[in-house]
């Protein structure tokens, strides 16, 4: 047994633009929390600029809460549209197919994995397909090789299913 520290036996406090930060798919995330730390959820805040959406996916053991502390985001999930403004919060289970899209100029949210079967990977999907950066400002856009997402979401049991929401 290790008598390394680990979130079991200590807390963690982190101040704003503290943590690992990533360009990711056109915008900037931050990694606060990883599941492997953890062994029982994963923090991402992302900052991200109008128009961003994920394609529709869904994660096969990870439920994702989101937190939504600046700007408007409209969820895609169950057939239903629904917009969330700053201070809102949505929940979407594991195995549920959903998407979302900044509708404001920018959005900065929270996303909280919990796994239902070990350590969340999410974290590790986004340092995966990002690139490290020192940087807290959103990156520049370029292009997405929409083949890679995919196979990096399938590694990370996250499933593509379909496109990104249209453009705004």
């Amino acid at each position: 047994m290790s008598n390394e520290p680990t979130l079991a036996n200590h807390s963690m406090v982190l101040a704003a633009g503290e943590g690992q930060h990533f360009e990711f798919l056109n915008h900037l995330a931050t990694v606060k929390l990883q599941g492997k730390e953890s062994q029982s959820m994963s923090v991402v805040e992302f900052n991200a600029p109008r128009g961003f959406g994920p394609p529709e996916h869904r994660h096969l053991h990870e439920d994702e809460l989101f937190f939504v502390s600046d700007g408007e985001i409209r969820f895609f999930t169950g057939g239903e549209q629904i917009d969330v403004g700053a201070g809102g919060f949505a929940h979407l289970p594991a195995g549920i197919p959903h998407t979302f899209q900044v509708l404001s100029e920018t959005a900065r949210f929270i996303n909280v994995t919990a796994s239902r079967d070990g350590a969340p990977r999410f974290d590790e999907m986004v340092s995966s397909l990002g690139v490290q950066t020192e940087s807290t400002e959103m990156p520049e856009p370029g292009y997405i090789d929409p083949a890679e997402v995919a196979a990096v979401c399938a590694a990370h049991d996250i499933h593509v299913l379909g496109p990104p929401p249209p453009p705004l």
